[in-house]
Protein backbone atom coordinates (compact mmCIF):
# COMPACT_ATOMS: atom_id res chain seq x y z
CA UNK A 1 0.00 0.00 0.00
CA UNK A 2 1.30 3.54 -1.19
CA UNK A 3 0.11 4.95 2.53
CA UNK A 4 2.30 2.44 4.44
CA UNK A 5 5.92 2.58 2.25
CA UNK A 6 5.70 5.94 2.88
CA UNK A 7 4.64 5.86 6.36
CA UNK A 8 7.51 3.51 6.95
CA UNK A 9 9.94 5.81 5.47
CA UNK A 10 8.64 8.34 8.01
CA UNK A 11 9.33 5.76 10.54
CA UNK A 12 13.41 5.13 10.03
CA UNK A 13 13.91 8.65 11.72
CA UNK A 14 12.20 6.91 15.26
CA UNK A 15 15.20 7.79 17.01
CA UNK A 16 15.58 5.55 19.71
CA UNK A 17 15.13 1.40 19.58
CA UNK A 18 11.44 0.40 20.02
CA UNK A 19 8.98 -2.83 19.52
CA UNK A 20 6.19 -2.87 17.73
CA UNK A 21 2.92 -4.35 19.43
CA UNK A 22 -0.58 -4.99 18.28
CA UNK A 23 -3.55 -5.39 20.55
CA UNK A 24 -7.32 -6.48 19.92
CA UNK A 25 -9.58 -4.12 20.86
CA UNK A 26 -13.27 -4.38 20.57
CA UNK A 27 -13.06 -2.15 17.93
CA UNK A 28 -10.18 -3.66 15.99
CA UNK A 29 -6.47 -3.89 16.34
CA UNK A 30 -4.14 -1.10 18.30
CA UNK A 31 -1.07 -0.93 16.60
CA UNK A 32 1.81 0.71 19.53
CA UNK A 33 5.30 1.52 19.58
CA UNK A 34 6.77 0.50 22.97
CA UNK A 35 10.34 1.89 24.49
CA UNK A 36 11.82 3.02 27.25
CA UNK A 37 12.89 1.21 31.18
CA UNK A 38 11.15 -1.40 31.71
CA UNK A 39 10.87 -0.53 35.41
CA UNK A 40 9.80 3.24 34.42
CA UNK A 41 6.59 4.26 35.02
CA UNK A 42 4.22 3.83 31.94
CA UNK A 43 3.45 6.93 29.73
CA UNK A 44 1.14 6.75 26.79
CA UNK A 45 1.08 9.45 23.92
CA UNK A 46 -1.79 9.85 22.24
CA UNK A 47 -1.79 11.48 18.83
CA UNK A 48 -3.54 14.66 17.03
CA UNK A 49 -6.52 13.71 14.16
CA UNK A 50 -4.59 12.36 11.04
CA UNK A 51 -1.61 12.11 13.20
CA UNK A 52 -0.11 8.83 14.44
CA UNK A 53 2.31 7.74 17.46
CA UNK A 54 5.48 9.42 14.88
CA UNK A 55 3.79 12.64 15.21
CA UNK A 56 5.54 12.28 19.12
CA UNK A 57 9.24 11.85 16.78
CA UNK A 58 10.35 15.74 18.02
CA UNK A 59 10.28 14.61 22.01
CA UNK A 60 10.11 10.14 22.71
CA UNK A 61 13.84 10.26 23.20
CA UNK A 62 13.75 12.29 26.63
CA UNK A 63 10.18 11.06 27.17
CA UNK A 64 11.22 7.43 26.71
CA UNK A 65 14.78 8.52 28.93
CA UNK A 66 13.05 8.01 32.28
CA UNK A 67 9.32 6.07 31.38
CA UNK A 68 8.31 3.36 29.37
CA UNK A 69 6.38 5.01 26.77
CA UNK A 70 3.57 3.53 24.53
CA UNK A 71 3.29 6.07 21.37
CA UNK A 72 -0.49 4.49 20.09
CA UNK A 73 -1.44 5.03 16.56
CA UNK A 74 -4.98 5.44 16.57
CA UNK A 75 -7.62 2.99 15.63
CA UNK A 76 -9.87 4.78 13.85
CA UNK A 77 -7.65 7.30 11.79
CA UNK A 78 -4.16 7.15 9.71
CA UNK A 79 -1.36 4.57 10.81
CA UNK A 80 -1.22 0.85 10.94
CA UNK A 81 -3.78 0.15 13.61
CA UNK A 82 -7.19 -1.45 11.67
CA UNK A 83 -10.66 -0.66 12.65
CA UNK A 84 -13.45 -3.17 12.99
CA UNK A 85 -15.98 -1.04 14.02
CA UNK A 86 -17.29 2.36 13.69
CA UNK A 87 -16.83 4.80 16.16
CA UNK A 88 -19.49 6.97 16.45
CA UNK A 89 -19.65 8.89 19.82
CA UNK A 90 -17.54 10.28 22.32
CA UNK A 91 -17.37 7.07 24.42
CA UNK A 92 -15.99 5.48 21.66
CA UNK A 93 -12.63 6.46 22.46
CA UNK A 94 -12.85 5.97 25.96
CA UNK A 95 -14.09 2.25 25.62
CA UNK A 96 -11.27 1.65 22.97
CA UNK A 97 -7.97 3.17 25.29
CA UNK A 98 -9.65 1.03 28.23
CA UNK A 99 -9.19 -1.89 26.21
CA UNK A 100 -6.25 -0.47 24.88
CA UNK A 101 -4.67 -0.41 28.31
CA UNK A 102 -6.22 -3.72 29.75
CA UNK A 103 -4.34 -5.59 26.49
CA UNK A 104 -1.13 -4.03 27.62
CA UNK A 105 -1.81 -4.72 31.45
CA UNK A 106 -1.39 -1.18 32.61
CA UNK A 107 -3.50 -0.82 35.48
CA UNK A 108 -2.28 3.71 35.97
CA UNK A 109 -0.27 5.31 33.62
CA UNK A 110 0.27 8.64 33.04
CA UNK A 111 -1.40 10.11 29.85
CA UNK A 112 0.25 12.89 27.37
CA UNK A 113 -2.83 13.60 24.88
CA UNK A 114 -1.88 16.34 21.90
CA UNK A 115 -5.23 18.25 19.73
CA UNK A 116 -7.30 15.34 18.89
CA UNK A 117 -5.52 12.81 21.46
CA UNK A 118 -5.71 15.39 24.40
CA UNK A 119 -9.30 15.76 24.03
CA UNK A 120 -9.92 11.75 24.16
CA UNK A 121 -7.06 11.82 27.28
CA UNK A 122 -9.48 14.51 29.28
CA UNK A 123 -12.48 12.05 28.23
CA UNK A 124 -10.76 8.64 29.80
CA UNK A 125 -9.46 10.68 32.88
CA UNK A 126 -13.14 11.81 33.47
CA UNK A 127 -14.28 8.36 33.00
CA UNK A 128 -11.66 6.42 34.96
CA UNK A 129 -9.38 8.66 37.22
CA UNK A 130 -8.25 5.91 38.86
CA UNK A 131 -6.02 4.76 36.35
CA UNK A 132 -4.68 7.53 35.71
CA UNK A 133 -1.38 8.99 37.35
CA UNK A 134 -0.96 12.45 35.61
CA UNK A 135 -2.88 14.02 32.40
CA UNK A 136 -1.22 16.54 30.20
CA UNK A 137 -3.50 18.16 27.67
CA UNK A 138 -1.18 19.56 24.67
CA UNK A 139 -3.09 21.83 23.05
CA UNK A 140 -6.58 19.71 22.99
CA UNK A 141 -9.34 20.47 20.26
CA UNK A 142 -12.11 21.17 21.76
CA UNK A 143 -12.36 20.70 25.58
CA UNK A 144 -11.66 23.88 27.03
CA UNK A 145 -13.10 26.04 24.67
CA UNK A 146 -14.83 25.42 21.20
CA UNK A 147 -13.10 26.50 17.89
CA UNK A 148 -12.83 29.92 17.08
CA UNK A 149 -15.33 30.25 14.08
CA UNK A 150 -12.75 30.91 11.58
CA UNK A 151 -10.57 27.72 12.46
CA UNK A 152 -14.08 25.83 11.68
CA UNK A 153 -14.79 27.38 8.76
CA UNK A 154 -11.65 26.55 7.24
CA UNK A 155 -11.19 23.03 8.87
CA UNK A 156 -14.84 22.03 6.58
CA UNK A 157 -13.57 23.27 3.75
CA UNK A 158 -10.19 21.14 4.55
CA UNK A 159 -12.91 17.91 5.32
CA UNK A 160 -14.73 18.72 2.18
CA UNK A 161 -12.29 19.29 -0.48
CA UNK A 162 -9.51 16.64 -0.53
CA UNK A 163 -7.30 18.54 -3.02
CA UNK A 164 -3.16 19.52 -2.57
CA UNK A 165 -4.10 23.25 -2.86
CA UNK A 166 -6.53 23.46 -0.22
CA UNK A 167 -5.05 20.80 1.99
CA UNK A 168 -1.50 22.60 1.92
CA UNK A 169 -3.39 26.48 2.53
CA UNK A 170 -4.99 24.57 5.56
CA UNK A 171 -1.94 23.02 7.26
CA UNK A 172 0.26 26.57 6.44
CA UNK A 173 -2.02 28.55 7.82
CA UNK A 174 -2.63 26.31 10.98
CA UNK A 175 0.73 26.61 11.65
CA UNK A 176 2.43 29.94 10.97
CA UNK A 177 5.12 29.98 13.17
CA UNK A 178 6.14 26.37 11.68
CA UNK A 179 6.18 28.04 8.29
CA UNK A 180 9.23 30.55 9.81
CA UNK A 181 12.28 27.95 9.56
CA UNK A 182 13.25 24.99 7.15
CA UNK A 183 12.76 22.29 9.69
CA UNK A 184 9.70 22.65 10.52
CA UNK A 185 8.48 23.31 7.02
CA UNK A 186 9.68 20.61 5.59
CA UNK A 187 7.76 18.61 8.24
CA UNK A 188 4.31 20.74 6.93
CA UNK A 189 5.20 19.35 3.32
CA UNK A 190 5.65 15.59 4.84
CA UNK A 191 2.26 15.83 6.77
CA UNK A 192 0.53 17.57 3.34
CA UNK A 193 1.91 15.01 1.30
CA UNK A 194 0.57 12.23 4.09
CA UNK A 195 -2.80 13.79 4.10
CA UNK A 196 -3.22 13.55 0.78
CA UNK A 197 -1.93 9.78 0.36
CA UNK A 198 -4.31 8.51 3.42
CA UNK A 199 -7.38 10.38 1.88
CA UNK A 200 -6.67 8.01 -1.67
CA UNK A 201 -5.68 5.11 0.99
CA UNK A 202 -8.31 4.93 3.20
CA UNK A 203 -12.24 4.62 2.67
CA UNK A 204 -14.11 8.01 3.95
CA UNK A 205 -14.58 7.55 7.98
CA UNK A 206 -16.56 9.89 9.93
CA UNK A 207 -15.78 12.12 12.32
CA UNK A 208 -16.43 12.59 15.74
CA UNK A 209 -16.28 15.94 16.36
CA UNK A 210 -14.44 16.69 20.08
CA UNK A 211 -16.62 18.57 22.71
CA UNK A 212 -15.97 21.46 25.02
CA UNK A 213 -15.50 19.86 28.66
CA UNK A 214 -18.73 21.68 30.90
CA UNK A 215 -17.54 23.70 34.13
CA UNK A 216 -19.32 20.62 36.27
CA UNK A 217 -16.83 18.45 34.06
CA UNK A 218 -13.77 20.30 34.95
CA UNK A 219 -14.94 20.42 38.45
CA UNK A 220 -15.18 16.39 38.30
CA UNK A 221 -12.00 16.38 36.95
CA UNK A 222 -9.89 14.32 39.70
CA UNK A 223 -6.77 13.61 38.39
CA UNK A 224 -3.71 16.71 38.56
CA UNK A 225 -3.46 17.56 34.69
CA UNK A 226 -1.13 19.95 32.91
CA UNK A 227 -2.54 22.28 29.78
CA UNK A 228 0.20 23.79 27.25
CA UNK A 229 -0.59 25.61 24.54
CA UNK A 230 0.71 27.83 22.00
CA UNK A 231 0.47 31.59 22.24
CA UNK A 232 -0.61 31.58 18.27
CA UNK A 233 -2.76 28.60 18.45
CA UNK A 234 -5.17 28.99 15.53
CA UNK A 235 -7.64 26.46 17.46
CA UNK A 236 -8.59 28.81 19.55
CA UNK A 237 -7.38 31.84 21.98
CA UNK A 238 -5.19 30.47 24.20
CA UNK A 239 -5.41 32.78 26.83
CA UNK A 240 -9.15 33.10 26.86
CA UNK A 241 -8.39 28.90 27.84
CA UNK A 242 -6.01 29.83 30.04
CA UNK A 243 -8.31 32.29 31.82
CA UNK A 244 -11.54 29.63 31.91
CA UNK A 245 -9.73 26.99 33.25
CA UNK A 246 -8.35 29.45 36.25
CA UNK A 247 -11.99 30.00 36.78
CA UNK A 248 -13.42 26.68 36.36
CA UNK A 249 -10.54 24.52 37.16
CA UNK A 250 -7.65 26.15 39.59
CA UNK A 251 -6.01 23.10 39.98
CA UNK A 252 -5.21 22.54 37.06
CA UNK A 253 -1.57 23.96 36.26
CA UNK A 254 -1.99 25.98 32.79
CA UNK A 255 1.27 27.09 30.47
CA UNK A 256 1.77 29.42 27.11
CA UNK A 257 4.73 28.51 24.75
CA UNK A 258 5.33 32.28 23.29
CA UNK A 259 5.89 32.21 19.55
CA UNK A 260 4.05 28.50 18.88
CA UNK A 261 1.20 27.73 16.88
CA UNK A 262 -1.26 24.32 17.39
CA UNK A 263 1.63 22.37 16.15
CA UNK A 264 3.52 22.23 19.55
CA UNK A 265 5.58 19.30 19.42
CA UNK A 266 7.10 20.03 16.24
CA UNK A 267 7.74 24.23 17.11
CA UNK A 268 8.79 24.10 20.78
CA UNK A 269 9.95 20.46 21.35
CA UNK A 270 12.55 21.51 23.85
CA UNK A 271 9.74 23.35 25.53
CA UNK A 272 7.07 21.28 25.68
CA UNK A 273 9.33 18.12 26.93
CA UNK A 274 10.87 20.41 29.84
CA UNK A 275 7.45 21.14 31.23
CA UNK A 276 6.01 18.05 30.72
CA UNK A 277 8.82 15.85 32.44
CA UNK A 278 8.54 18.43 35.31
CA UNK A 279 5.25 17.73 36.01
CA UNK A 280 4.79 14.00 35.50
CA UNK A 281 7.86 13.62 38.10
CA UNK A 282 6.31 15.72 41.03
CA UNK A 283 5.54 13.86 43.80
CA UNK A 284 2.77 11.04 43.64
CA UNK A 285 3.42 10.59 39.87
Amino acid sequence: MEYLSFYDHLAEQWPTSSESRIVDTTFGQTFIRIQGPLDGAPLALLPGDTETSLSWLPVIEPFSQSFRTYAIDHIYDNGRSIYTRVMSRPKDFVDWLGDTFDELGIDRLNLVGYSYGGWQAALYSLAHPGRVARLVLLAPSSTVLSPDPIMFARAILYYFLPYRFVAGNYFRWYGPDAMKEDRTRSRIDEMVEEDLLARRCFKPRTFVPPTRLTDANWGELRVPTLFLVGENDRTYCAQRAVDRLHRVAPAVEAKVAPNTDHYILLVSPDWVVRNTLSFLKESGR
